[in-house]
């Protein structure tokens, strides 16, 4: 036992499910048990030629191994908005907001760091990201979980929240295309949203980085008129363009938000590697073509997917969008836990069990798309000689 206690933040702070599921897995194998891993959602696609070639390129310049800009280089900065303006007709002065990120998980943390603080209220969904949770109890604000289910399509229900006092919320946390349900939003429903905003003056901080997965009709907050007043949006090139573990991600809103959070982000980092931030350039550059061909992929997988979840025999909706298939286990089950677990131990085929997710997602279960049709095919093939 250390002689040195932990700072009392840490103790409302659970090791990330999959840090403690990846570990026993890792066990499993070494003991021969070859699990077939179907709950991350890593994708296992290459990223772009072009922006590797960039990559190996632009780190053989000498120039380019120093310390780099907070903010990220002019040139980042530029293709990130004229990527925004392309797919999501939204328009963001590159000089002002935008915020390149290692990655958009780090973006969660500086936003939570900068506005929360105790007293404060936070709104987070349930089911939802779990980071939104973690990152809220390090601040030491209150958690204020607001409720989705499926009778009301996985959205929140802003007349039932407005029932409640709001006056202590400072951030509301969304996510859409929502993870883990694949639920897409609607303009007119982020119009509501942008609206319940400003008459309660709460911060709408959108997490956007499934956009372009399964999905024909990429949707921005910041679309929405107004919403630069009262909402911020993270992205990421990790599920896009095939670059989880480049950790190049992106805030935008108004640079009033900004700048507030340059002021915490300064402190944590140096910068982005100079190298990664052009390869970056290069793949944001990509023609609706690659992300038509990379949903040709996706669809195959899906359909395997199904076929999994058939043979555990869940209920899922077929228009999801995201890197993933969330789907309502048997009336049998005692909850999602006890499936995943039947699954790992009988089959070794590991599953995301829903509760991780928040207590709305304890009768359903997540598999992810990220493995080849072969992967789900030895799936398929266990599951029905072992379960």
């Amino acid at each position: 036992m250390s002689i040195i206690s932990t700072a009392k933040r840490i103790g409302k702070v659970k090791e990330y499910y999959f840090s403690i599921k990846l570990k026993e897995i890792a066990k499993l194998n070494q003991e021969g048990k070859a699990v077939l891993n179907l709950g991350i959602g890593s994708p296992d696609l290459k990223p772009s030629v072009t922006a590797i070639r960039t990559l190996q390129k632009e780190s053989q310049n000498e120039k380019n191994h120093g310390y780099q800009s907070y903010v990220g280089i002019p040139e980042l900065r530029a293709a990130m908005s004229e990527w925004y303006r392309q797919n999501f007709e939204v328009e963001l002065d590159s000089s002002k907001e935008i915020l390149p990120l290692i990655g958009s998980k780090e973006g969660i943390m500086h936003i939570s760091m900068t506005y929360l603080e105790a007293g404060d209220e936070v709104l987070i969904p349930n089911p939802g990201y779990p980071a939104y949770r973690a990152t809220a109890n390090l601040t030491g604000a209150t958690i204020v979980e607001y409720n989705l289910k499926a009778d009301n399509n996985w959205l929140p229900d802003l007349g039932a929240l407005e029932k409640r006092d709001l006056s202590k919320v400072k951030i509301m946390w969304v996510n859409y295309p929502h993870m883990p349900t694949g639920t897409n939003a609607s303009k007119a429903f982020f119009e509501e949203l942008i609206a319940f905003a400003k008459k309660h003056q709460i911060l709408i901080c959108n997490d956007n980085p499934y956009s372009f997965i399964l999905n024909e009709n990429p949707l921005s907050l910041l679309s929405i008129e107004g919403a630069k007043d009262v909402a911020l949006e993270l992205n990421s090139l990790s599920k896009s363009h095939n670059m989880a573990g480049w950790r190049i991600g992106m805030l935008a809103g108004k640079s009033d938000y900004l700048n507030n959070i340059i002021k915490f982000k300064s402190n944590m980092d140096s910068g982005m590697f100079r190298p990664l931030q052009l390869a970056a350039v290069e793949a944001l550059k990509l023609p609706p073509t690659w992300y038509a061909d990379l949903n040709i992929i996706y669809k195959r997988r899906r359909e395997k997917v199904y076929e999994i979840m058939d043979l555990l025999g869940c209920k899922y909706e077929k228009n999801q969008v995201g890197m993933f298939v969330w789907a309502k286990i048997p009336d049998q089950f005692k909850d999602g836990f006890e499936v995943a677990d039947k699954v790992l131990y009988g089959a070794n085929v590991f599953i995301t069990p829903g509760g991780i997710f928040g207590s709305n997602g304890n009768r359903y279960i997540r598999i992810s798309l990220c493995n080849k049709v072969e992967v789900f095919e030895e799936a398929i093939e266990r599951i029905k000689t072992k379960i």
